[in-house]
This record gives C-alpha cells, structure tokens and sequence, in this order.
C-alpha cells in the first residue's frame, strides 16, 4: 500500500510538473512576441508581403472557416495598400489535397491577379512554412496572418530564424473547434521550442513554385 502511495504521489508530481513546463512555454512565446503583433489594422507598417498559412480545406475545396478568415484578412490588408503581394503556404502532400490551390482560387476569385501570389506546397507545418519563406523563397520582410491563438508560436519560430516578421490576427469569427485548437496549440508550443533549439531543417528546401 505504501509503495502505490509513492507512486500515486510521484504520478501527480510529475503531472504537475509538465502542466508547469507547457504553461510556462506558453507564457515565455506570448512575453517575447507581444510586441510584434498589431492589434489595428491602421497600426500596421507597409510590408512587401503578407503570409498565409495553411489550414484544413474541405473536400469540395472550399476553406474551413479558420482558412477562409485568414484569406479574408490578408485580402483587406492588401485592399488597405499595406502588402504589396501573398505568399501562400500550406500542405499539399497528396493529389486529393491541396490547401495552397484552394487559397489561391480563392484569392483569384476576390479579384488578386495571380501574378500577386506565390505559392508554397511544402509548408507541411508551422515550422516548415516560416523557413520556407525566409531561406526558400527569400521573403525579408512580411506580415504573417493567422488566428491570435497561433501568432505566439508562429512569430516565435519566425524571430528564433533571424526573420523579421509581424503577425495580425485573423480572427474575425467565433471557431466551433477553437477550444481544441487551443489546447492542441500548448503542445505544438513543445515542437515548436524542439525545433528551434535543433535548429531542424524543413521536409523540403525545394521552391515548389506553380
């Protein structure tokens, strides 16, 4: 009995213990990217680029509401003269999926020429998608857009590549799956700070451009 005890007590320590380490990572990524997030659109500087990054497409191809409110946004930034161009970057890794078409049709059908839009089919996760833009496509300067619950991870990734990216929240609807989301984001934040202190290499360092 004693030793189920200890080890009952040991199990809750530990548990707590990584409740602390996640938190904690989550508060260190929102502390030192705080400052790179603008809450107004009017706040915003010119930059020669806004980012998009991927999310789920349904199978008809339209974008879930979280993809569709990140286009929407990018969109009104460039309307607003604030970007000049898009870079689009999300997962395409089989024939039956591919969320940087879907982005990109839809950009077109708001009116973007598609000589505005560059696009990147090897953005296969957050990580990818930001080393991707700075080494593969050589962007120096952006806007990156995407939900608020996700700009602390993204921008952290971004300044920890020596890239000199700010982020505006896309978030212009309530989510169904947004609680999961962010829970689900407390542990991408473990990847995340893994990545970045081995300094990973993406899955591609090929351009992709179509």
């Amino acid at each position: 009995m004693r030793r189920l005890k200890k080890i009952i007590l040991f199990s809750v320590i530990g548990l707590v213990l990584i409740i602390f380490v996640i938190l904690g990572i989550e508060a260190t990524f929102q502390r030192q990217t705080q400052d790179l997030i603008y809450k107004e659109i009017s706040e915003i500087p010119h930059s020669e680029t806004v980012i998009i990054l991927g999310a789920s497409v349904h199978a008809d191809g339209k974008l879930s509401p979280i993809l569709k409110d990140r286009v929407d946004t990018a969109i009104k930034l460039y309307e607003n003269g604030i970007v000049e161009n898009f870079l689009v970057t999300g997962d395409h890794r089989s024939d039956d999926y591919n969320e940087v078409a879907a982005m990109t049709n839809y950009l077109q059908k708001n009116g973007i020429d598609k000589s505005l839009i560059t696009s990147d089919h090897a953005g296969l996760d957050t990580y990818d998608s930001m080393y991707r833009a700075g080494r593969v496509f050589n962007i120096e300067d952006a806007i990156v857009v995407t939900q608020n619950f996700h700009l602390p991870r993204t921008l952290f990734i971004a300044q920890n590549l020596g890239l000199d990216y700010h982020g505006f929240a896309a978030d212009q609807s309530a989510y169904q799956t947004e609680y999961r989301l962010k829970q689900r984001e407390k542990l991408a934040n473990l990847k995340a700070l893994w990545e970045v202190l081995l300094k990973k290499k993406p899955h591609s360092l090929q351009a992709f451009i179509h």
